[in-house]
């Protein structure tokens, strides 16, 4: 087979590109930049190496509210033709470059634009130091059209090396071979060796320093909060040597973390060496780096095997809280490990009540044409997912199920694959025409309908039946500050707190907060968990605090249920609105999207 027939064979459709990698497909990226933060402006130039498999005169590209100037083919950059489409709101707009049969490398100069939803540009009152102003990006799902012109498709892998001029009193790291110190000249270059889907190219210039943590592991992040986030993370380390336990070798060299400003709008984004991480987990007590352990993960489930279209994000994600749960369980057992499915198993059931039990978009594989792929970024993918493949852990067994995993990982790495290909994958390698097994694992049931299965298992935690017990005593009128919550970890607290009945006396919030703090907790999760029994019980002595929250705290996940809550009555969405309006600059595109549509 040819190298054009294996690339149009694995080339599975993306309906939100434009790219046609079967006839052209990019395959190296020398991006070189200037990033000015007065203008709020990237600019320069983009030039690839590419394959004109099917010896055609054009290449596409995806762009959205990019300035293209010009455009250039060969070495000697012959200025050559392009033209822009139609602008479609969610996909942006195709970038028609017009090339020879022979051509190999195409360079764009291009300028991006001041509202590019993938750049966060905050101001030094944005961030942790209150000195210098700080940006970072964030391609997922498909973002990095906006500040490069790109075959912005998780189907197309690159490699790239970078060139970035950044201010000099500032510092620049990629998802790349990355610098461990502030140079003079403010610029800065980088390699990825390895190949990447376009969702993992990513930025942050900013004041920050590094820290390392072991042989291959590190933490970058501001000055002022590099103390936090060192004993936060400390364990690092051994979530590395446990993972590759599992799963075999981490093929990405180094892996660090960069704890970004407040307002980034993810837990955590799995960026290839570099994960970028919330400010939300450094809660003093390294109680949420489960967070950690997931974007760790993400290395071998989505960085080294790709879902090829985002209707497929369950490979990514599924795969993703599995493995994640398995670390957790390798390093602090199985009674913790449970405590997160459980925990994971609420948020599930929760969703697919929201969605509705009949709907589409509770089924795994999803249909996301004409809709931003950010609608499938629910836990669906992620929890049903996961319990999808536990389902089949407990049908094998582990040892089997585990050997499979690393087969599948070996197999497809540093390619991306989607569900038809997975599930080939599964009949062939771990069923093998076993009728009984194929009826025991129901792939139908599971990858195609909505809902969960009727006959699926239900994950319990030993931990939270002690939890239960107390809730009782408090429910049938034992005082808040008797309960026995020593050595409870913010797990415990969580589902302590989400047991709670929706409506309570303000006799019994205020027992409650003044037992044990909640309004004031260090923990966002507790927080954001507190917040909505505050909201909804008209809670006022929570009010500072929650403004407080929602002002500084820029993650989409606590954000939208909160401000649901106090958008259901028109006293609090007079007060979401106000708090809103001074909000909104501190947030990110991603949350914005989301929030102005609900508030309107």
């Amino acid at each position: 087979m040819t190298t054009a027939q294996q690339a149009q064979q694995q080339v599975s459709e993306d309906v939100h590109s434009y790219a046609e990698p079967t006839k052209a497909v990019a395959r190296h990226l020398d991006l070189d930049i200037a990033v000015n933060f007065d203008s709020k402006t990237i600019s320069g130039t983009a030039s690839y190496n590419i394959d004109n498999l099917a010896k055609g005169n054009e290449i596409i590209f995806d762009t959205r509210g990019l300035q293209i100037e010009k455009v250039y083919l060969g070495d000697n950059r012959e200025e050559t033709t392009f033209r822009l489409g139609e602008t479609d709101k969610v996909l942006g707009q195709p970038l028609y470059v017009t090339i020879k049969p022979d051509t190999k490398r195409v360079t764009i100069q291009y300028k991006t634009s001041p509202d590019a939803a993938a750049l966060q540009w905050l101001n030094p009152q944005q961030t942790a130091g209150k000195k210098y102003p700080f940006l970072f990006t964030q391609s997922q799902a498909i973002l990095a059209r906006t500040w490069i012109p790109i075959q912005d498709s998780p189907g197309i892998r690159i490699t790239y090396n970078a060139k970035v001029q950044v201010p000099k009193e500032l510092m620049a790291v990629m998802s790349a071979e990355n610098p461990m110190q502030k140079n003079a000249t403010g610029v800065y270059n980088f390699e990825m060796k390895q190949q990447i889907p376009s969702y993992l190219m990513a930025l942050s210039v900013g004041d920050m320093v590094f820290r390392e943590v072991g042989p291959q592991t590190g933490i970058y992040a501001e000055p002022a909060t590099i103390e936090a986030a060192a004993y936060e993370f400390a364990e690092m380390d051994k979530m590395l040597v446990a993972a590759e336990k599992i799963y075999g070798k981490y093929r990405w060299d180094r892996y660090d973390l960069l704890v970004l400003p407040p307002s980034f709008p993810f837990g955590g984004m799995e960026n290839p060496r570099l994960t970028f991480v919330t400010p939300t987990v450094l809660a003093k007590d390294r109680s949420l780096t489960s967070l950690i352990a997931h974007e760790l993960a993400h290395s071998w489930s989505g960085n080294l095997v790709t879902n090829a279209t985002w209707n497929d994000f369950w490979l990514n994600e599924g795969f993703t809280v599995y493995f994640e749960r398995r670390i957790m369980e390798e390093l602090y057992g199985k009674p913790y490990a449970d405590m997160l499915a459980v925990l994971g198993y609420q948020d599930l059931t929760n969703t697919i009540e929201e969605l509705g039990a009949d709907s589409e978009d509770t089924r795994l594989k999803l249909d996301l044409e004409g809709r931003d792929p950010d609608e499938g970024l629910t836990d669906i993918a992620y929890e049903k997912g996961n319990l999808f493949l536990r389902h089949i852990e407990m049908a094998v067994g582990r040892e089997r199920f585990d050997e499979f995993v690393n087969k599948y990982f070996n197999t497809f790495a540093f390619q991306s694959t989607d569900t038809d290909k997975f599930l080939d994958f599964l009949r062939k390698e771990l069923i093998k025409g076993d009728e009984e097994l194929a009826e025991k694992i129901n792939i139908e049931g599971w990858v195609f309908s909505p809902g969960l299965p009727e006959n699926h298992v239900k994950p319990t935690s030993e931990r939270f039946a002690q939890v239960e017990e107390t809730y009782k005593a408090w429910k049938n009128g034992k005082p808040a500050a008797q309960l026995n919550t020593k050595d409870w970890s913010s797990h415990e607290w969580l589902h302590f707190i989400r047991m709670l009945p929706e409506q309570m006396s303000q006799q019994q919030m205020q027992d409650l907060d003044k037992a044990f703090n909640f309004t004031n907790s260090g923990n966002s999760e507790v927080l954001a968990a507190w917040f909505i029994h505050a909201i909804n019980n008209n809670y006022r002595t929570a009010d500072k605090a929650l403004e407080t929250f929602l002002t500084n705290v820029g993650r989409r996940k606590f954000l939208v249920p909160i401000y649901k809550a106090l958008a259901a009555t028109p006293e609090g969405k007079k007060k979401a609105l106000a708090i809103y309006a001074k909000a909104r600059p501190n947030y990110h595109a991603v949350s914005t999207v989301t929030l102005d549509e609900m508030l309107k």
